[in-house]
């Protein structure tokens, strides 16, 4: 057997089961990847749209206008999500007659964290699959490699001169098993705790908005019952 054989020529002339827990992996990988980049482009956006509703927010501008604004688009997202959600409970409820203060800001704030619960969701797309690819995918690889030389020293025990040249295509064919897994479950890792860390970042963002337009819807229906007595 040529000493020189490439990924290509030890893929074929590995075991059938071997090859598939090969083109497992390479499927797994690619998925990852994906996901990865979508993920980025996502978490992106995210953080550009939170920014720039933050600044808008906070420049005084009148929130019935703004909400005006964030309804006519085709679909909101992030913190313009929880800002809707919670101000259009709140127009709701301080209409309704014999609504308290304590029962329109309770209604407000379960509004917004039904919304929050959506947006997260939103952000953790497919971070389950990547945190699964990267802690399963090296035993996937190990078990090629187990069986791949397992076979390897079985078909070895069939013969009466054992060399090393003979065993070694082999056991390189198996050892590629485990490091496409390796290839699969790093780049995984990696993505899903960076992508975690920012998940939870806008998370807390979203929660301290939630907070501080509570606060500040219920200052304004405090000063609105105040003037109407």
């Amino acid at each position: 057997m040529s000493s020189n054989l490439s990924f290509f020529d030890l893929f074929l002339q590995a075991s059938l089961l071997v090859q598939l827990v090969m083109l497992l992996l390479l499927a797994t990988s690619v998925v990852s990847w994906a996901f990865i980049f979508q993920r980025i482009k996502v978490l992106k956006q995210a953080k550009s749209e939170t920014k720039k509703f933050e600044d808008k927010f906070w420049s005084g501008v009148d929130l019935n206008k703004l909400y005006q604004e964030l309804s006519a688009r085709q679909s909101v997202q992030g913190m313009g999500s929880l800002f809707c959600a919670g101000f259009k409970e709140f127009v709701r409820l301080r209409k309704a007659s014999g609504s308290s203060t304590e029962a329109t800001m309770e209604g407000t704030y379960r509004a917004m964290r039904v919304s929050l619960s959506r947006e997260v969701d939103h952000l953790e797309a497919n971070l389950p699959f990547l945190a699964t690819a990267g802690s399963i995918s090296p035993y996937i690889g190990l078990f090629g490699t187990v069986w791949g030389i397992m076979n390897s020293f079985i078909a070895l025990g069939e013969v009466q001169q054992a060399t090393l040249a003979m065993v070694a295509p082999g056991i390189a064919e198996a050892l590629i098993a485990t490091a496409m897994g390796l290839f699969a479950a790093i780049p995984s890792v990696i993505a899903y705790n960076r992508f975690s860390n920012q998940v939870e970042k806008l998370e807390n963002s979203y929660g301290n908005f939630m907070e501080e337009f509570s606060s500040i819807l219920h200052r304004q229906t405090l000063s609105q019952r105040a003037e109407s007595v």
